[in-house]
């Protein structure tokens, strides 16, 4: 019994994943595909003192960025002591004029954050991304960790892993904190959005009310639920679709899938947000270069987790550099997600290297570069054999009355052997991630 029990059951373990429709969607040539995420049985190990300093870390980054949301939309005192420059907010797709002035209940900005970290050959760990919006993938490890329980288990009861099934305790005790009197809803934009699955399966883990558009409705800037025994005040939206379609009426005028008149229930103070809307200025690419100085700015720390070593061609010598060491770069567009708009320098031709030079020079706000990471390979399955494939980890944060690191995380790999980037949407897998408890 063991790991080896385990991976004898992966295809059982899918199977069952399938019957509860644990599927990834996604959107290619204007169709919508759904698929399996493909699990793998051999579990991502973290040792109690690694993640101890993962915790110290996380918790201070994520702090540190709502220090940076909360100022951003009042006094911008970063942006006037020069730490920040004002064209990396202001021109960050992710910021919105609409929310200037609004302070969310508590003052919490970032309630569900998602960040992603790669361990280097050396043993560091890098934070590649902040993800501030609406990160997913918390509902994977939880139900593969239950799945792979039920198959195998004397498997868990031989080692002393942390239990992952606090996430719907801590995420119900999120909403609550900050619920403005009323029940608490994860909105979603429905059955065909690619993380469906997810959205089902926390409402029902956190104890809330999973609904669409048409089941809220605003008046005399209350939110209600219409429920089968008639209106229910909302105090508290987990939202699960992005801001342009949250309220027709502030934002995206020709949105379906949102609330009208959403925005003004929350300005009143009148219902909480999570994540509140305009937190994409925070995980915008070119202010993750800032990070570290935020920690510094706001907490007056020195940075626990370092950043992947970032250029911005924004500044003269980082668009030097960026120009003269192409080849050993990757560069990102600051405004593309989920694997998309990465490119590896190394792999262009010629003629695409000096086209991609020339779009850096033209538009340095958009992108930045970065230095590969050579971070570790983990064990996959693949077929009956074990094959070492590139990893990385989404950790979450739940920020209420204190900051809380979920002792687990999504880990996801590349099937791909020649292939860096490990998001689902590019074709990736996932494992459990077992953080041990002595």
């Amino acid at each position: 019994m063991g790991l080896a029990d385990l991976q004898k059951h992966v295809h059982v373990i899918n199977e069952q994943m399938a019957r509860y429709g644990v599927k990834f969607g996604i959107y290619k040539n204007g169709t919508y595909n759904e698929r399996l995420f493909p699990f793998d049985p051999i579990p991502r190990i973290i040792e109690m003192d690694e993640f101890g300093l993962l915790e110290r870390g996380l918790r201070q980054r994520v702090d540190a960025l709502n220090r940076f949301l909360a100022d951003i939309y009042a006094d911008k005192n970063i942006i006037r002591d020069g730490v920040v420059p004002e064209e990396f907010v202001y021109r960050s797709p992710g910021y919105l004029a609409q929310c200037e002035g609004i302070a969310p209940p508590k003052g919490i900005y970032s309630h569900i954050s998602g960040i992603d970290l790669v361990k280097g050959k050396n043993g560091i760990w890098y934070v590649l991304e902040d993800n501030l919006r609406i990160p997913s993938g918390a509902s994977y490890p939880l139900i593969a960790r239950q799945l792979c329980r039920q198959c195998c288990p004397q498997t868990f009861r031989e080692r002393s892993i942390r239990d992952n099934r606090s996430y719907g305790v801590a995420l119900k005790a999120v909403m609550d904190h900050v619920n403005c009197g009323g029940i608490n809803v994860i909105l979603t934009p429905g059955r065909y959005n690619s993380a469906y699955f997810e959205h089902s399966y926390l409402a029902e883990q956190s104890e809330s009310v999973l609904a669409e558009s048409m089941d809220l409705y605003v008046e005399n800037n209350c939110v209600f639920y219409r429920s089968n025994h008639g209106p229910v005040k909302v105090g508290a939206i987990y939202r699960r679709l992005s801001d342009d379609f949250m309220d027709p009426l502030c934002f995206r005028p020709d949105s379906v899938i949102g609330v009208p008149n959403l925005m003004a229930a929350y300005r009143a103070g009148n219902v909480a947000i999570l994540n509140t809307p305009g937190n994409g200025v925070a995980d915008d690419k070119g202010i993750y270069y800032f990070v570290p100085k935020m920690v510094k700015y706001y907490l007056d720390e020195e940075p626990i987790l370092e950043n992947a070593p970032t250029y911005l061609p924004y500044f003269k010598d980082d668009m030097d550099y960026t120009l003269e060491h192409l080849d050993e770069l990757v560069i990102k567009d600051v405004a593309e997600a989920g694997g998309y708009g990465v490119v590896f320098g190394s792999a262009l031709p010629a003629e695409k290297k000096q086209a991609l030079k020339e779009k850096i020079k033209d538009e340095p706000r958009r992108f930045i570069s970065q230095q590969v990471i050579d971070f570790e390979d983990l064990p996959v399955m693949d077929g009956k054999q074990v094959v070492g494939r590139k990893a990385d980890l989404r950790a979450f944060v739940l920020s209420g009355d204190a900051t809380y690191v979920w002792p687990c995380g999504l880990t996801r790999f590349s099937r791909n052997p020649s292939s860096f980037i490990v998001n689902s949407s590019q074709g990736g897998g996932f494992k459990d991630t077992w953080v041990l408890s002595r």
